[in-house]
């Protein structure tokens, strides 16, 4: 019997699936977009009834499309991206809506726990600062501010926990998730109970914690009949869904560098030391996730920058979408390939949902900067996108002085990363040869090797490795490189000329006095 194994993997935008064989052949995929709830200033956050739905839809299109027998499939993994938080009642439906990685409303909480039990505190135990998230941060908001709500909580999930909930029946998180939930020990894969209880919140709310190879369960007869899987199909305990990413682009080495620009942008390296940097993201890496880690820098909005330029300024790219059946960000790219590096003058300040790495703040928001009659939608589609690499290229600069191996080239995967203008932009920003993975269906691709190894389908994730292609290598141009500096010098200048008027305008907009 061929044996089939199954991905999917929940973005902030949007959610994808796929199904592979035992070859790691791509056989189907399907992707569905879903809104971001913005319903209040610094809120983002998702209808948790449609993370199901999507599964349900995605599945059964793939299984459709890949003209598999279900009974063949013979397991599956989920990611998420990360942090995010689903709350559930006793009865396993959701409460309220679901919080996604843009959510920045928990501040005040954020800075209570600074001071008790104390930043240094949660970042020797985590490997993370603490800042707009974990997700405790969020539930000491519902605390505050819903406490009924808060009171119905029996468990909290990520999104990918809340997905195997669904399948399997049992609520699960992996080596790599855990630390977004917070209060957890990056280094033992454990919940600190004692925090926990000393924050108001109950342990045993908490997921139970597996590998993210582990298989936690089994498809259930409901969710089979829902999705169109079939009863007894094995569930991974899943991964997060950067690590998703990397699988899926082959890279699991020491030093690899992985770089998506999707809803946010981010890039990571994968390390075996524990000396976590206190301006960025780490997580366990799913190979090895007793003992191996990747540090990820990330900015809040990366290709969402760009979701957003099309959206609320591309109505002529839309329109000519359905006409021609050509992307409009394809369209947006061609605008903004016309226009020389730095965008003749034009600057800009990405940070629409405040930022995380390096900068870590909530109140930051977009600037445009030096815009003239003679700027064009061209430009700003442009200079959005070196805002983005800018801001990203501040991580890289902090990760090359610490010293950590780093590979001397950037694969790019997922979300914008199919812009070559973009890429280009980043590879001129960063001095560094980068290229694209071929197999671009990213995050799914790299859940469904992961259930293959779960469950003994692959030996370890060298099929990966093997059938990965790198496309379209770039090498930095020098004389743009020296221009972009010009701009980037600029840019974190002109950051620092602002960053306390943030903080005014977040005053003004809650309606508080100066």
């Amino acid at each position: 019997m061929a044996k089939y194994l199954a991905g999917l993997d929940y973005g902030t935008g949007g959610a994808k699936a796929c199904i592979i064989d035992e070859e790691a052949r791509v056989l189907s995929y399907a992707y569905r977009e879903y809104p971001i709830i913005v319903e209040h200033p610094g809120w983002s956050e998702h209808d948790p009834l449609g993370y199901w739905e999507a599964a349900c839809e995605l599945l059964k299109e793939c299984i459709q499309k890949a003209k598999v027998v279900p009974n063949e499939i013979a397991a599956i993994a989920v990611s998420s991206a990360l942090p995010c938080l689903v709350m559930l009642d006793e009865n396993g439906a959701p409460i309220q809506k679901a919080y996604n990685l843009m959510d920045k409303r928990a501040w005040r909480e954020a800075k209570e726990l600074m001071e008790n039990p104390g930043k240094e505190q949660i970042f020797d135990l985590s490997g993370n600062r603490l800042e707009d998230h974990p997700s405790i941060v969020n539930l000491l908001w519902e605390k505050k501010n819903r406490p009924e709500d808060f009171a119905r909580i029996k468990k909290v999930n990520t999104i990918d926990g809340y997905i195997r909930y669904k399948l399997c029946g049992s609520h699960t998180t992996n080596h790599s998730c855990g630390v977004f939930l917070g209060g957890y020990n990056i280094r033992e894969n454990s919940f600190d109970k004692t925090l926990l209880l000393n924050l108001g919140i109950n342990p045993d709310w908490m997921p139970e914690i597996y590998g993210c190879e582990d298989i936690v369960g089994e498809v259930n007869k409901t969710a089979a009949k829902d999705t169109g899987l079939s009863p007894g199909t094995l569930v991974s305990a899943g991964q997060c869904d950067f690590n998703a990413g990397c699988i899926g682009a082959g890279l699991f080495r020491e030093g690899d560098i992985n770089m998506n620009l999707g809803t946010c942008g981010n890039f990571g390296v994968i390390h075996k030391d524990s000396n976590f940097l206190d301006t960025m993201l780490a997580c366990a890496f799913t190979a090895n996730s007793n003992n191996t880690y990747i540090t990820i820098p990330t900015t809040t909005t990366g290709g969402g920058a760009i979701r957003y330029l099309r959206d609320f300024f591309g109505d002529a790219e839309k329109s000519l979408e359905k006409l021609t059946g050509m992307s409009a960000y394809t369209m947006m790219d061609m605008e903004g390939e016309r226009i020389s590096p730095g965008s003749e003058g034009l600057l800009i300040l990405p940070y629409l949902m405040g930022e995380r790495t390096p900068l870590w703040n909530s109140e930051a928001r977009g600037v445009v900067f030096g815009m003239s009659f003679h700027h064009t939608k061209g430009h700003m589609i442009r200079a959005m996108m070196e805002g983005v690499a800018y801001a990203l290229y501040s991580s890289f600069l902090l990760m090359k002085e610490s010293g950590k191996t780093m590979g001397n080239c950037i694969i790019f995967n997922e979300g914008g990363a199919s812009s070559r203008l973009w890429r280009k932009i980043i590879t001129d920003v960063f001095a560094v040869p980068t290229a694209m993975v071929e197999n671009r269906v990213g995050a799914p691709y790299g859940d469904a090797i992961l259930a293959g190894v779960a469950a003994g389908v692959f030996p370890d994730y060298q099929i990966a490795k093997d059938k990965a292609n790198y496309v379209d290598p770039l090498e930095p141009n020098e004389k743009n490189h020296q221009i972009y500096m010009e701009y980037y010098r600029l840019f974190e200048k002109l950051y620092r000329d602002v960053k306390d008027d943030f903080s005014i305008l977040s005053r003004i907009v809650k309606g508080e006095k100066l």
